[in-house]
């Protein structure tokens, strides 16, 4: 169970006197109590206080009137708490992983409770469902608004890496960092974080359980999440943007527009690219089959 308080300067600094700093603290909180039943996690800058654990809702009620709880185990057939889309929550997204050319881009966003209104306000939805010129208008909106980060992984780089790793497992390590990166960003943990899944949950921790951080806390996995909380839609159209961004430096350096997708018009474009002598690689994501239709149709010329 999750509460947390927002709260005077005064009932603040009471509140940080009468626990113990006996824990490591999170990246912009000023103590971290660790006691029978609950952990009190205080931010100075924000002035909110988190209790967490079993005995969170009696220990926070010490100190005012306490917000509706979050549990765990209150949640519907979708595995998300009932009241889940006006949490604060970090939601993580990618995009261009099912396209031959251009980048893996994911991005991850955290939108505060407070935020959730104005960004569905704005029109923040799934990215696949807006046009370039909204996915830019929102795009700005949104990194003007809300902590973000995000990951361009050039094809160049996206290769490389694909000789080590199959592409879930390059996916979650994405996910994983951005993650990760914009926690530290964070003055107060989210109540979630929410990944939109592509894989099954002790698949994803297996695929990211080597690396030096790996954000575990309060992590939810759910099939088209964009629709469960507006920070997942959010980190779709941030990513959208920079991989439209990037994909356009890419065209200007093949000297031609590179389509999206994985069709027939996918391999045409290849093989023009390969009678200049260019490297694929360079521009496409070269395990996917587009690479032996590009090389045929131009053995065919």
């Amino acid at each position: 169970m999750n509460v947390v308080l927002q709260v005077d300067a005064t009932t603040f600094n009471h509140i940080q006197n009468t626990y113990p700093n006996n824990a490591t603290c999170p990246p912009g909180a000023s103590f971290h109590a660790k006691l029978k039943g609950v952990t009190v996690i205080g931010y100075t800058k924000s002035r909110k206080v988190m209790f967490q654990g079993q005995l969170a809702q009696q220990e926070a009620a010490r100190w005012g009137a306490v917000s509706q709880p979050t549990q765990k185990n209150a949640a519907p057939k979708n595995g998300l708490p009932a009241d889940f889309a006006t949490w604060s929550v970090l939601g993580s997204d990618e995009v261009n992983a099912g396209s031959y050319f251009g980048p893996l881009t994911t991005a991850a966003v955290y939108v505060d409770h407070d935020q959730v209104a104005t960004l569905q306000a704005l029109g923040v939805q799934d990215s696949k469902k807006l046009t370039d010129p909204q996915i830019i208008k929102l795009a700005e909106q949104i990194i003007k608004l809300c902590p973000y980060t995000v990951l361009n992984l050039m094809p160049t780089q996206y290769n490389e890496r694909m000789q080590r790793y199959n592409q879930a497992q390059l996916k979650a390590l994405c996910h994983n960092l951005v993650l990760t990166k914009t926690l530290a960003k964070l003055s107060t943990p989210p109540q979630a974080i929410l990944i939109d899944q592509f894989v099954q949950r002790a698949t994803y921790y297996r695929y990211v359980g080597n690396q030096a951080e790996v954000a575990r806390e309060h992590v939810y996995f759910q099939t088209k999440a964009e629709t469960a909380h507006v920070a997942v839609a959010a980190a779709s159209i941030v990513a959208r943007y920079y991989s439209l961004q990037a994909m356009d430096e890419l065209s200007q350096q093949a000297g031609l527009t590179l389509p999206i997708g994985a069709g027939h018009a996918v391999d045409v474009v290849a093989a023009r690219l390969l009678e200049r002598g260019q490297d694929l690689s360079q521009f496409a994501k070269v395990h996917f089959g587009n690479t032996k239709k590009a090389h045929a149709i131009y053995q065919q010329r």
